[in-house]
């Protein structure tokens, strides 16, 4: 009876209403299914076929996970779909499974390796090439199975499924979606610095980084502690996602693109390898690059016109152990590299 009493409480009008609209949002969701092989997957992702948007988050599977992933590809087991899109231009929006995606390229492309498999161990330290040719066929040709939304979705049912995917109802976490739910002047301001030519030339990143939006996350942290490495703590994703926030529309554009703009040209002067390890090198460590670029940041704000002396410290076991990974999210640590680089240049 108490059943039927709560039942009673919703009028007819309210039920039809109900109906209305659970009728329309249906229709807003056409879908097929379509089956593509792996390889045809990455060559599509390397020449944009598919396409990544912006409310999309960036590459932040860790190595482990990536390899995870890979050895489940390679024994046949079920992978759950993914989501495309299809666009007017006939280009196919990734709306889930961008992890999934850029670790295959990453994979194909030789710059992930394997390790800590459980199934599998005897690939362990094994990149694509290294794997048996016949393996490597099975894999080109595996197929894996896409939901292919039609291009009457609206932008708004897309974004939702991302989120309703990714998230399982939970909130998604700030660091993968920060690109697109931070849009506004300040990552438009740093898309232009991620851009920049001089940066690209002192500051190497792979292609397939690029593609996961590295260059973005590197022009980030060089403005994030340049202005606030004192307060660091040890969460970085809440760091940077916090400082996002409060400079979103509220930034000096000038006075921050003429420090970076100077740093990129110290850089490029007096650093014979640029921010990376070495000369002809094809990517570069972030905390390498947090160490060298915000204190030459700093040192130029105390000296603008410094001239470095000696930098034979850059090839010395001391500035080695301030930007080994270890540690590399604690405050100390983070205050010791960025302070370190600063006070030899400003030594002379």
């Amino acid at each position: 009876m108490g059943k039927q009493r709560r039942l009673s409480l919703i009028s007819h009008e309210a039920v039809e209403a109900a109906e209305e609209e659970i009728r329309e949002k249906q229709q807003e969701v056409k879908f097929d299914l379509r089956d593509f092989t792996v390889e045809h997957i990455v060559l599509h992702f390397r020449d944009s076929l598919f396409y990544v948007p912006d409310y999309q988050r960036h590459h932040v599977w860790n190595e482990e996970k990536q390899a995870r992933f890979i050895e489940s590809v390679i024994l046949g087991l079920p992978i759950p779909m993914m989501f495309l899109a299809e666009m007017e231009d006939g280009t196919l929006e990734v709306v889930d499974g961008v992890q999934r995606i850029s670790t295959l390229e990453a994979f194909f492309a030789g710059d992930l390796r394997l390790g800590k498999l459980e199934r599998l161990p005897s690939l362990n330290g094994f990149s694509f090439d290294n794997v048996p040719l016949a393996q490597q066929r099975k894999l080109r040709t595996r197929a894996l199975r896409m939901v292919v939304l039609d291009e009457s979705t609206t932008f708004e049912t897309r974004q939702d499924i991302f989120n309703r995917v990714n998230t399982s109802g939970e909130k998604a976490r700030p660091s993968e979606v920060r690109r697109g739910a931070f849009q506004g002047p300040l990552m438009d301001f740093l898309e232009s610095c991620a851009e920049d030519p001089v940066f690209g030339r002192v500051c190497p990143i792979s292609t397939a980084l690029k593609r996961r939006r590295e260059p973005l996350e590197f022009a980030l942290r060089f403005f994030a502690f340049s202005e606030r490495y004192k307060s660091f703590t040890h969460d970085v994703a809440r760091f940077l996602d916090k400082f996002v926030i409060e400079h979103r529309e509220d930034f000096d554009p000038v006075s921050w693109r003429t420090q970076f703009d100077a740093t990129m040209a110290f850089a490029e002067k007096f650093y014979p390898a640029g921010f990376a390890k070495k000369k002809g090198a094809t990517t570069t460590p972030r905390v390498r690059f947090e160490a060298l670029a915000v204190g030459t940041n700093l040192a130029l704000q105390k000296n603008p016109r410094l001239v470095p002396g000696d930098l034979s410290w850059m090839d010395s076991e001391e500035f080695e152990y301030h930007v080994t990974t270890h540690a590399s999210n604690s405050g100390p640590r983070v205050r010791g590299r960025v302070e370190y680089v600063r006070d030899r240049l400003l030594e002379v």
